[in-house]
């Protein structure tokens, strides 16, 4: 399955970047929640298990997500609840386990059946699904480590597994947010990194997204606020949904305020 290359592929660029960096960088604070690159490697660690985890089946997931899920329940922030599970895992032995997940999460994702049904925290998916949303997670959080250590990391087409959960999760940003739901999807219209230019949905000019393909990712998993874009975006519809975009699972979350995201000065 190609989706699982393309999440190592991403996975790699911040182990890349991480890999030989002094410990007390790993405990810097990001722009994220106040969390630590440390917080954000353990946020992707745990999942990385848990989507190795749903493979085996409902109740490996579940032996594996319920202790977390409890906490979570209780009123524990994300990075509350995956102490536990941690056991003091910190630094560089924490980032090495972090990557070998990666690899082996690629190694099976890389043979599975795409359309495989898996459990997942919010409504189950398939396995291509699955695969993607780690790549899209490794790709959001990454950014605030990135933006932390003062880096722009060097996109790729891979991105475009991003663009797809983005443009297809359009009614999920409504229906989680108790909005109406717009009569008609906006036209989008972008820029891959190699130059190549991919639409979505029926042209419409007096409704549409246009622009870079990392920009679009980057207001669609709430790493970027539409307005520090250079996105072109026309319409009510194209507008409410840049508003309050929201292309992964869970309760509605609200997009960073103006200004708040950005690369950081070392």
């Amino acid at each position: 399955m190609q989706q699982a290359q393309d999440f190592l592929k991403e996975s790699k660029l911040l182990y890349d970047l991480l890999k030989n960096r002094d410990e007390s960088d790993l405990k810097l604070i990001t722009q994220f929640k106040n969390w630590s690159i440390n917080d954000v490697i353990g946020h992707l660690y745990l999942f990385n298990v848990a989507a190795i985890r749903t493979v085996d089946g409902e109740k490996s997931f579940d032996d594996f997500f319920s202790p977390f899920l409890k906490l979570l329940q209780k009123g524990q922030s994300m990075v509350q609840a995956q102490v536990p599970w941690l056991n003091g895992l910190s630094n560089h032995m924490l980032l090495n386990k972090w990557w070998n997940s990666c690899l082996e999460l690629e190694n099976l994702y890389s043979i599975v059946d795409p359309k495989l049904r898996v459990k997942w925290a919010g409504p189950e998916m398939s396995a291509r699904s699955s695969i993607t949303a780690r790549q899209m997670e490794t790709w959001s959080h990454g950014h605030e480590v990135f933006d932390r250590l003062g880096q722009k990391r060097k996109e790729g087409n891979h991105i475009k597994n991003i663009v797809h959960l983005g443009v297809s999760t359009f009614q999920w940003t409504f229906v989680n947010r108790n909005i109406q739901l717009p009569e008609s999807k906006p036209f989008v219209f972008l820029k891959l990194p190699s130059g190549e230019e991919i639409p979505y949905n029926n042209q419409n000019d007096n409704n549409f997204i246009k622009g870079s393909a990392v920009e679009f990712c980057q207001v669609v998993t709430q790493v970027r606020n539409i307005d520090d874009t250079s996105l072109n975006v026309f319409g009510n519809a194209a507008t409410s949904w840049m508003q309050y975009a929201q292309c992964f699972a869970g309760q509605p979350e609200d997009p960073p305020q103006q200004g708040t995201r950005y690369i950081q000065k070392k």
